[in-house]
């Protein structure tokens, strides 16, 4: 039995800010929440924090348990959980997934933690009679400022690990997609165990901000921009801070490479969530030898992506959440036709009260343009030709980021390639691998990101501090450095 201290949910009625939300698929801004105040965001973590000593002594199997029962819970919340995301994103495929993922996520968190979070044993030391173990402490409460492009899925991805850790957790979902978190956090509510210690504050970036002030490690997903502020916050109050924050991930087609199956790939990895993943390619190397056929397949390949536009449950590509997204989309598009890129699929926005864009395939197209430099978040697939392979290296690692890319072509002339390349996950003859596999360890490069790997087992690690424990097995020593026996 855990026990918890409780306290009123009336606390958090203090005077609210209301925010309002857009319908990405209708434009209209039809959805009203309340933002937490300052006092409302230390009330959230001075409650979780109360509870978390009692959470972290009842054990790892204790807390399994517990978030087992959570998930049970969502399963049959699923329909509540899946329409607001559904109308937050502006897309059904990957709102059925994030609603659906929640079992399997803590499944494959839960044997990763029994792994990773066993005790070190006690072994000899440097020290004569000494003996060092360990113990893995959590740190206290985990804050998670997470972003609108995958408004769950991006929530739970530290937020479970940490739980499972044995800390307290409190999200700052994006202002931008809140709809999902009232019914999500009914579910909360229906598993007290958890609710003591897991929350949610609504707001904008301000609420983010208070948020740093009151917990003991913060997980960041979102822009380079917001992440340096988050980082240097969590530098002045001397909490760590973990943080993934995007990428302009390259992918070289080689001379071996199967066109069809590159042009699929690359295709895919470029246009799946209408571009906006950390982890979509958003650049293209392409083989001179194979580079004619690469982009007439590709071309054909792209008209037959279908918009969502018609009925939000079918076709390929739903609108852009973010309305602000399609000014930086834009005004690549612009720089890049004004520097010579030439435009031969897509390449404008489509507005029918949400906004949407075709995939768009972009030749000519040079190093010291925007849509090679700077992170576009959309289904925009520039194209530049390559002869020696040295050179396509060279513009693949061309860049400040370093989250993940991609080589087609054959294993032996691809994996060569892959390990010059500088990302923190690189796929072979396939984009995006990082979305379906997560139990590999990955560390980012560059602007990317900083901290600890996210996937794999290592990942549940970040949210705990090894503690040393030397246990000398003799005797101390007296002032005069004499040995003094345990044992007379």
């Amino acid at each position: 039995m855990i026990t918890f201290q409780t306290q009123n949910d009336n606390v958090r009625m203090s005077v609210m800010t209301n925010l309002q939300a857009r319908n990405p698929y209708t434009g209209e801004w039809d959805y009203t929440f309340e933002a937490a105040s300052p006092a409302d965001v230390k009330a959230t973590c001075d409650r979780v924090r109360a509870n978390q000593p009692a959470w972290e002594a009842a054990g790892l199997e204790a807390r399994i348990a517990v978030l087992d029962a959570f998930a049970s819970v969502c399963e049959k919340n699923f329909d509540a959980i899946y329409d607001a995301l559904k109308t937050d994103t502006g897309r059904a495929m990957i709102a059925q997934y994030e609603a659906g993922m929640i079992r399997g996520v803590l499944e494959r968190l839960t044997d990763d933690c029994r792994q990773m979070l066993a005790d070190p044993p006690a072994r000899p030391t440097m020290g004569p009679g000494i003996e060092g173990s360990g113990q893995w402490v959590a740190y206290g409460v985990l804050g998670n400022i997470s972003p609108w492009n995958f408004p769950l899925i991006l929530s739970l991805v530290d937020t479970f690990p940490a739980l499972l850790s044995g800390n307290a957790a409190v999200i700052k979902p994006s202002e931008v997609t809140p709809r999902w978190v009232a019914p999500f956090l009914d579910c909360i509510k229906q598993v007290p165990e958890l609710y003591n210690v897991f929350d949610i504050v609504c707001g904008a970036g301000d609420v983010g901000a208070e948020l740093i002030n009151h917990v003991d490690v913060i997980a960041f997903t979102g822009s380079v921009k917001t992440g340096r502020i988050v980082a240097e916050a969590c530098a002045k109050n001397f909490i760590p801070c973990f943080t993934e924050l995007g990428g302009k991930d390259p992918a070289i087609v080689l001379e071996s490479a199967n066109i069809d199956a590159a042009t699929s790939g690359v295709l895919r990895a470029s246009v799946a969530a209408t571009g906006q993943a950390c982890q979509s390619l958003e650049r293209v190397y392409v083989a001179a030898p194979v580079y004619d056929a690469f982009v007439e397949k590709i071309v054909a390949k792209a008209g037959e992506v279908t918009l969502n536009t018609h009925q939000l449950e079918q076709g390929h590509i739903g609108p852009l959440i973010f309305e602000k997204q399609a000014e930086t989309i834009q005004s690549h598009l612009d720089d890049a036709l004004a520097k010579g890129a030439k435009v031969l699929h897509g390449g404008e926005i489509i507005n029918q009260g949400g906004l949407w864009i075709e995939p768009t395939i972009l030749v000519d197209v040079t190093q010291n343009m925007k849509v090679i430099t700077d992170e576009t978040f959309g289904p925009v697939i520039p194209i530049t030709k390559f002869d020696k392979v040295e050179d396509a290296i060279a513009m693949a690692n061309d860049t400040v980021y370093g989250l993940s890319g991609s080589v087609y072509g054959d294993t032996e002339d691809a994996m060569p390639i892959a390990r010059q390349m500088n990302g923190g996950a690189i796929s072979i003859n396939d984009g995006s691998l990082t979305a379906f596999v997560h139990d590999v360890e990955s560390e980012v490069f560059g602007l990317s990101g900083m901290g600890g790997t996210r996937f794999g087992p290592e990942g549940v690690r970040r949210f705990v501090r090894r503690k040393a424990i030397l246990n000398n097995t003799f005797g101390p020593l007296d002032v005069n450095g004499e040995p003094v026996p345990l044992s007379s």
